[in-house]
């Protein structure tokens, strides 16, 4: 089985290169894609063995994630994991997303860090509640953190939806497009880590990102 690392990173020179060492440690490909930094994380990455990709100017983190998996389509890989690159993400909770991906069947495994929630600023975990509540009843599937960005994905599922988000709420977009092609969806815990990084995430503006993308959803056909 064929299964790569696909990291999205934006000025994360200080957590990429170690973060990519631990991945390719454990003989995962790893591809990185540069979202317009603006410091070394370009160089951090390739110096620790990542394949490195640029977007050019900044284009966001779903534009990120697209030409990843357009990479990872194009090399024949069974399955890629996405993970954020700042350092919340835990390289040794690899292998709990390829076993349970092998032993569930499951088209998409995504992280769940609701076991643990301490550590999670109160903000980010009132509006993850809310958010996973949602789109559990439009995915007719239980998906307790569906704002986790640290998700195994087949690649089957990639080449049979469509993606056109740009920015966070493609978290959104494959878990909804997934279970409108009846692709299932596995959850398993992940560990909750939390630095002194600042959350890209605005809560106030991914709210309503989130809110008019599910209407947008309602509105159409299945993709």
């Amino acid at each position: 089985m064929k299964i790569a690392v696909v990291i999205p990173a934006h000025n994360e020179a200080q957590a990429i290169g170690p973060l990519v060492h631990a991945v390719r440690a454990l003989s995962y490909d790893c591809i990185v894609i540069d979202d317009g930094s603006v410091d070394d994380t370009a160089s951090m990455a390739q110096k620790a063995g990542g394949h490195l990709i640029k977007t050019g100017a900044k284009s966001g983190k779903g534009n990120a994630l697209k030409m990843g998996f357009n990479y990872v389509l194009g090399h024949n890989y069974n399955a890629l994991i996405a993970m954020d690159g700042d350092g919340q993400h835990s390289p040794s909770d690899l292998s709990a997303f390829v076993n349970c991906y092998k032993e569930t069947g499951a088209d998409i495994v995504n992280g769940n860090r609701m076991n643990d929630t301490k550590s999670m600023p109160m903000l980010r975990l009132a509006t993850n509640h809310f958010m996973s509540w949602l789109i559990s009843v439009f995915c007719h599937q239980s998906i307790p953190d569906t704002q986790c960005g640290f998700r195994l994905i087949a690649t089957k599922v990639l080449r049979n939806i469509k993606l056109e988000s740009n920015d966070f709420e493609i978290e959104t977009e494959i878990l909804i497009k997934s279970s409108k092609k009846g692709f299932k969806i596995a959850s398993v815990p992940i560990q909750t880590i939390y630095g002194d990084e600042k959350s890209k995430i605005q809560p106030m503006r991914d709210t309503l990102r989130f809110i008019a993308y599910l209407w947008r959803e309602l509105l159409k056909k299945n993709d």
